[in-house]
């Protein structure tokens, strides 16, 4: 992965840019990595991942809640607002 600093970043930025279609690039200040851009395909990619990973943890949390007895009634009143 290439690595920009800030002040690359901002003056050679239409190179930045390109360099992001075909990799991900760092962008650093003061030797820290303070961001990371890709490409919009990439980012797509990374957020249907991440949102596929959730349903997934989400679907198997409600297989552990149902095995161990928690009904809708239940979880309801577990939810309710007391205030």
């Amino acid at each position: 992965m290439q690595t920009f600093t800030a002040n690359e970043a901002k003056t050679r930025f239409g190179e930045l840019i390109d360099r992001v279609q075909r990799e991900p690039v760092r962008v650093t200040r003061r030797n820290r990595v303070v961001g990371v851009m890709v490409s919009p395909d990439d980012y797509a990619a990374m957020r249907a991942f991440y949102a596929d990973r959730l349903a997934h943890t989400l679907q198997d949390t409600a297989h552990a809640a149902e095995a161990s007895g928690l009904t809708d009634a239940e979880l309801q009143r577990l939810l309710a607002d007391e205030s």
